[in-house]
């Protein structure tokens, strides 16, 4: 076996897409006589400040003699976007199973969804570890390169894409893509694929606006069900398509963490409790104050593009036990979900009178509430049951705004009653 990891030859700007560039490899080495078992697709840490857009690195096992992939892989790397200066394309060709990957390249594939590798460090783990590696520019996708030959052993929770490539001679264009069939295909094959569209924003998610090479990419947990859903839609002619084995949707980014111990560009899971009124701010950005009220504490931010998610945020009180998701930086964690542990559902408010029902006054700094007409008293404000808008369980971003790595709640798994966004 032989796998051929690649990384970095797309462009936020100028297009291009590591997919098209993985299946152009793969179909060369079936080309060459080889047998391709799988491309996978790995998402890396989102948080990486120097991605290029979607954090991809791909990976092909197959059968190939290592010298023979070595040279299709520096070949193919041509296609790269390297006019663009951030965009530092790089390979690595490992020969032996992807299951059997020396144990410091599958903590290296493990790391790097959760932390910032060095290029050095990924140039010398490709060395001592026997694999031929190679770039162009500064190199940087040889990190995500060698992250994805050690993905198969790093991870254990797999799902697919179904992408579908547009003919060259269109890429930048509009794309043309009849909504009716896309929406109606995505009811018919929910929740095997999800992510496709989201249905209260009207929002096709699976086609892209970037002039990269990509019609449409269906997501899921069933191979048959993404092929079948690409299959109805009615589109612009599709050039190419593959099935691509991915981490996307299974939170694999996130690490358990402890309040005042979150490194910034990283993914954390934490718990804590929700210390002040949620504060929608310029912009639309909803912020809450999130920790211990005698320990440490952070931000918790949803921004704008979450959309009907900040309603959820605007429902937290203080009180409230939570679990939250999400990336920190500069303080605040970028929310992507969050589990109600706990609802505070009580308030103290301030007396009616028994006799009339008015609302009580003041009688005097520290001497209570009193009815003026009628003369009742009362010691202090009285405790009432709030009715809340949440309920307990887990709440998610929509569909829109979910970044590729992340769990939607429909998948299960989860450790509380769910309520999914479609």
């Amino acid at each position: 076996m032989t796998v051929i990891g690649l990384d970095d030859t797309d462009s936020r700007d100028r297009g291009m897409c590591t997919t098209y560039v993985a299946s152009r490899v793969a179909d060369r080495v079936t080309a060459a006589g080889g047998h391709v078992d799988r491309v996978l697709l790995v998402r890396l840490n989102p948080a990486v400040e120097h991605k290029t857009r979607g954090n991809a690195a791909l990976a092909v096992h197959c059968d190939l003699d290592p010298a023979a992939a070595e040279r299709i892989a520096r070949e193919e790397l041509a296609a790269a976007e390297t006019d663009d200066p951030r965009t530092n394309p790089g390979f690595v060709v490992a020969p032996g199973a992807p299951e059997e990957v020396p144990d410091r390249v599958a903590i290296f594939a493990r790391d790097a969804l959760r932390e910032i590798h060095a290029i050095d460090d990924a140039r010398n783990l490709a060395d001592e570890s026997g694999y031929r590696h190679g770039g162009r520019g500064n190199g940087r996708g040889t990190v995500g390169a060698l992250a994805a030959v050690g993905a198969w052993a790093a991870l254990d929770d797999w799902t697919y894409e179904h992408i579908s490539y547009r003919e060259p001679d269109r890429w930048g264009t509009e794309r043309a893509v009849d909504y009716d069939s896309l929406f109606a295909a995505a009811d018919r094959h929910y929740p095997d694929a999800w992510d496709t569209v989201d249905r209260v924003e009207g929002e096709a998610v699976c086609v892209p606006h970037t002039p990269c090479p990509i019609l449409h990419g269906v997501r899921g947990d069933d191979p048959d069900a993404v092929r079948a859903l690409a299959s109805e839609v009615r589109s612009e002619p599709v050039h190419d398509a593959r099935l691509f084995v991915t981490n996307q949707g299974t939170d694999a980014h996130l690490a358990d963490g402890e309040l005042g111990a979150l490194e910034p560009a990283r993914g954390w899971r934490v718990d804590g409790t929700v210390l002040g009124e949620p504060e929608t701010r310029e912009g639309g950005h909803v912020f809450v104050a999130f920790g211990e009220p005698d320990g440490p504490q952070l931000e918790c931010a949803a921004f704008e593009p979450t959309k009907r998610f900040r309603d959820r945020v605007r429902a937290l009180r203080p009180g409230d036990r939570l679990t939250v998701c999400g990336e920190v930086s500069d303080g605040t964690l970028k929310l992507e979900k969050f589990a109600v542990r706990e609802l505070n559902t009580t308030e103290h408010v301030t007396p009616t009178c028994a006799d009339c029902g008015r609302t009580m006054k003041s009688a005097g700094r520290n001497q209570g509430y009193r009815c003026r007409d009628c003369g009742t008293q009362s010691d202090g404000k009285v405790e009432t049951t709030v009715e809340r808008d949440l309920d307990l369980g887990w709440y998610e971003v929509p569909p829109c705004a979910r970044r590729h790595v992340a769990k939607p709640l429909v998948r299960g798994g989860f450790d509380a009653p769910t309520h999914p966004e479609r």
